[in-house]
C-alpha cells in the first residue's frame, strides 16, 4: 500500500479520534458535578460510581482486547463501541435514577470506552503493515488529535451546562460518538487479526514478564497526573489565592503545549529509542511535581506547566507505541493494557485526594513526587533486550515474530 493510501486510512481515523476526544471532554470533566446536582447522588454513592466506571471499564476493555487480535473485527469492534457510546450518553441525557445510570455505566459506557485502545490498535495494523518505519510518528499524531479535542472540550461543556443542562452536554456527547461509528462503517476497512500467521496458525499471546512492572510504572504516572488536576483548583484557591478561572486557564496552557511536544517527540522517535524518550519523560514528571511542592505563586505553576507538558507528551504519545513493542502481534491486547493504567490510576488517586483533603492540598504533589519517583526508577530499570529499545520498528517485529512463532 501506498504512502497516499496510508494517510486516507489515518486521516478518517483521525476522526474518529478527534470525535471520541471530544465526547471524553465534555463529559468527563463534569461527571462528578452531573451526579452531585443533578442526580442528586450522595457523597458515598458519587465515589461507588466512579469507582464502577473506572473498573468496568478496564475489565470490558481487557476482554475486548483479548479477543480483538485473534480475528478479524477491529472495524465492527469501533462501530459496536460508537454506538454503544452513542446510546450510553443518549440515555444519559434524560434519565435521572442513579442505579439505571450506574448500569448504563457498567455497560454502555464501558464498552465505549474500548474505542480508544482498539483506534490505536488499529492505525498500529496498518502503520506496521504499510509504514513501519514512522509507526510511533504515526500513533504520536494521532494522540496530538486526541488532546486537541480536550483544549477546547471542557470549555465547551461549561457552555453546554450554561445553555441548556446536561440534556446537551451529553446530547452532544452522543452525536460525536454516532459519527466516529459512521465514519468506520463508511472509511475503515475491516483489518486482517495481527495474531494469525501467514499460514492461519494462531500464535501465543502470552505477556512478556518484563512487562509488567513497566505498566506498574506507567499507572504511578497516571496516578499523580489525575491526582494532579484534582487537587489543582483547590491548591490555587485554598492556598495560593488564586481562582477556578487559573486553574482552567493552566490546565489549557499545558493541553496547548502537548499538542506541539507530541509531533515532535513522535518524528524524534524515528531516530531516538522510543524507550529513552519515555524515561525522559518520566524525569520530567519529578521535576514538575517537585515545582508545584514548593509553588507559591500561580506564575510558578504557570512555569511548572512546560515539564508537565513534556511528561505528559512524552509518556502519553509515546507511551502506546513503547507498550505496542512487547507485543507486536496483539496491539489490541497491548494497548488496552497501557490504556488501562489511566482508569487504574484514577483508583489510586482517589483515596490519595482524601489524604491531601484533610492535610492541606499540597500535600498532593508532595505524594505525586514519591508516585512519579516510583514510576521512573519502575520504567528506566525494567526494560527488554530486544524490540522495546530499538528505534527500528522493522527488525523488532521481525524478531519477535519469529520467536513467537517458535
Amino acid at each position: 500500500m501506498s504512502l497516499p493510501s496510508v494517510t486516507r486510512r489515518l486521516l478518517p481515523l483521525g476522526l474518529v479520534f478527534l470525535t471520541t476526544g471530544i465526547a471524553t471532554a465534555v463529559v468527563g470533566p463534569f461527571l462528578g458535578l452531573f451526579l452531585s446536582t443533578t442526580v442528586d447522588a450522595s457523597p458515598v454513592q458519587v465515589t461507588v460510581f466512579l469507582v464502577v466506571s473506572s473498573v468496568s471499564g478496564v475489565v470490558m476493555s481487557w476482554a475486548i482486547g483479548r479477543i480483538s487480535d485473534r480475528r478479524p473485527m477491529r472495524r465492527m469492534l469501533l462501530i459496536t463501541a460508537g454506538l454503544a457510546g452513542c446510546v450510553g450518553c443518549a440515555l444519559t441525557a434524560y434519565v435521572r435514577d442513579y442505579w439505571v445510570l450506574l448500569a448504563l455505566t457498567a455497560t454502555a459506557t464501558a464498552i465505549a470506552g474500548s474505542l480508544f485502545p482498539q483506534s490505536f490498535a488499529y492505525a498500529r495494523q496498518v502503520l506496521q503493515r504499510d509504514d513501519p518505519a514512522r509507526a510511533a510518528m504515526g500513533i504520536s499524531t494521532l494522540r496530538t488529535v486526541f488532546s486537541v479535542a480536550w483544549v477546547g472540550g471542557p470549555s465547551l461543556a461549561a457552555f453546554l451546562v450554561e445553555a441548556g443542562g446536561f440534556e446537551y452536554v451529553y446530547g452532544a456527547a452522543a452525536v460525536t460518538y454516532l459519527i466516529a461509528a459512521l465514519v468506520a462503517v463508511r472509511w475503515l476497512p475491516e483489518v486482517e487479526a495481527p495474531a494469525a500467521s501467514h499460514g492461519g496458525e494462531q500464535v501465543s499471546g502470552k505477556v512478556p514478564p518484563v512487562l509488567y512492572p513497566i505498566l506498574a510504572g506507567f499507572t504511578l504516572l497516571q496516578t499523580s497526573m489525575v491526582l494532579g488536576v484534582q487537587a489543582l483548583p483547590l491548591f490555587i484557591s485554598t492556598e495560593l489565592g488564586g481562582s477556578i478561572g487559573d486553574a482552567g486557564l493552566l490546565l489549557g496552557l499545558c493541553a496547548g503545549l502537548e499538542i506541539p511536544l507530541m509531533l515532535g517527540f513522535g518524528w524524534l522517535s524515528t531516530r531516538v529509542p522510543i524507550r529513552l524518550i519515555v524515561i525522559g519523560g518520566a524525569l520530567c514528571a519529578v521535576i514538575y511535581q517537585v515545582l508545584m511542592a514548593t509553588a507559591g505563586s500561580v506564575a510558578m505553576l504557570a512555569v511548572a506547566q512546560i515539564p508537565n507538558a513534556l511528561f505528559i507528551a512524552a509518556t502519553s504519545g509515546l507511551g502506546i507505541s513503547y507498550v505496542q513493542d512487547f507485543m507486536p502481534r496483539f496491539p489490541g491486547r497491548a494497548t488496552t493494557m497501557f490504556t488501562n493504567t489511566f482508569p487504574l490510576g484514577s483508583i489510586l488517586a482517589a483515596p490519595l485526594f482524601g489524604i491531601a483533603q484533610q492535610n492541606g492540598f499540597r500535600l498532593a504533589y508532595v505524594l505525586n513526587l514519591v508516585l512519579v519517583a516510583l514510576g521512573l526508577v519502575l520504567v528506566a530499570v525494567f526494560r527488554s533486550s530486544g524490540h522495546a529499545d530499538t528505534p527500528n520498528p522493522v527488525e523488532a517485529d521481525q524478531k519477535t515474530a519469529t520467536e513467537q512463532a517458535q
